[in-house]
């Protein structure tokens, strides 16, 4: 029998940010979760706290933002969309607005393992102003500003990106990191969502 050989499907690079996007969506409900636990003062495994964070700072911000900041939004802009004044500036700003929250999460993590019992309120509010952030980040970037790049990144610049996107993957996040961070959100999306 004749086996056809199938091509993997080429993913645009706004495709595969939009698949990440997924993935954090998911740790969003880990987080949502876990601050309803904290705010009903419910036991939790500061170990899961910590894992959490560590998928946001290696998955969502060094692997997915580093993406966008380093190296879609450049491109994009070289097309004519504004940084200053458009959306990429705006959703510059989320994403430092979301680090914002990160480092407070971080800091309330560590009192709560001090002992500090006021701390799991203060991790649960910034973790819940991060998923709100995040989840309408997301909106808009999937809804308006990837498909704005979409319509002007030429197939040339489309494919430079996919191999840059490899580069981050390999050369800043690290091999095998990726799995990694899938494992690491499929254990608490098991045991919170």
């Amino acid at each position: 029998m004749k086996q056809e050989k199938h091509e993997k499907k080429r993913l645009k690079p706004t495709q595969i940010l939009m698949a990440e996007h997924e993935a954090i969506k998911t740790m969003l409900k880990v987080l949502e979760n876990l601050s309803e636990r904290l705010e009903k003062s419910k036991k939790i495994d500061l170990d899961h706290l910590k894992k959490a964070i560590e998928f946001i700072t290696g998955f969502a911000d060094r692997c997915h933002h580093a993406k966008e900041e380093d190296l879609l939004f450049p491109a994009m802009e070289k097309t004519g969309i504004p940084r200053q004044g458009g959306p990429i500036g705006v959703m510059l700003t989320e994403h430092e607005e979301g680090r914002s929250h990160v480092r407070a999460m971080k800091e309330a993590m560590d009192r709560l393992a001090r002992g500090d019992e006021k701390a799991g309120l203060d991790w649960a509010r910034h973790a819940r102003a991060y998923a709100s952030l995040l989840s309408q980040h997301i909106f808009k970037e999937d809804n308006i500003l990837y498909p704005m790049g979409d319509s002007r990144l030429t197939t040339e610049a489309q494919e430079e990106l996919e191999r840059e996107f490899e580069r981050v993957e390999k050369e800043i996040v690290g091999e095998g990191k990726h799995e990694y961070f899938e494992a690491l959100l499929e254990e608490l999306r098991a045991k919170y969502c």
